[in-house]
């Protein structure tokens, strides 16, 4: 577990470098991430320095140059290594998002069934999501549970999706195991 402690301006630009370079596999340049958090593309090159003194970016020199982010990033930001992982799909308003995995499904309020909520962790970005999109989790891949809701907010600084819950399907009977 990693000690380093981020703000959460750092994570933010940190978390869309790991997505972005995770679409592209090169480098990134700042100009992409500065688009993607919206802010001035010199904010990001200064980010990026106090990035690189904590060995979380590693930059890359010359045209196709940018930054790339290091394992310690990972770590940093709390993100497994998802290569061997079961693949649990995400649909956003009916369309399936093939470069988007959950990576942690959190039902915050089941006490509460009807004012239910879900946090989605993604891996990928979340840029592309908006409120009252239609958001279909699933099924995952041991109870088969699908999570079907209505995007209520996002934390693009954790990389999260919260969802009201619509509804919530799971397979009758014994689990396939």
């Amino acid at each position: 577990m990693s000690s380093i402690e981020l703000t959460p301006s750092q994570k933010n630009i940190l978390q869309e470098l790991v997505n972005l370079y995770r679409e592209s596999e090169s480098a990134v340049k700042g100009e992409d991430i500065a688009d993607k958090v919206d802010r001035n593309p010199g904010t990001i090159r200064n980010q990026m320095q106090s990035l690189k003194a904590l060995q979380l970016v590693e930059g890359v020199p010359g045209p196709k140059g940018g930054y790339k982010p290091t394992a310690t990033a990972y770590d940093a930001l709390q993100i497994q290594d998802m290569d061997q992982a079961a693949d649990v799909p995400l649909a956003h308003n009916g369309d399936d998002i093939p470069d988007a995995n959950v990576e942690e499904i959190d039902l915050t309020s089941v006490h509460h069934p009807e004012q239910c909520r879900a946090e989605i962790q993604l891996q990928g970005s979340i840029a592309d999501f908006h409120e009252g999109d239609t958001i279909t989790v699933g099924p995952t891949p041991l109870s088969k549970l699908q999570i079907i809701g209505t995007l209520e907010g996002k934390d693009d600084t954790n990389n999260k999706l919260i969802l009201t819950i619509d509804d919530m399907r799971a397979p009758a009977g014994e689990p396939e195991h």
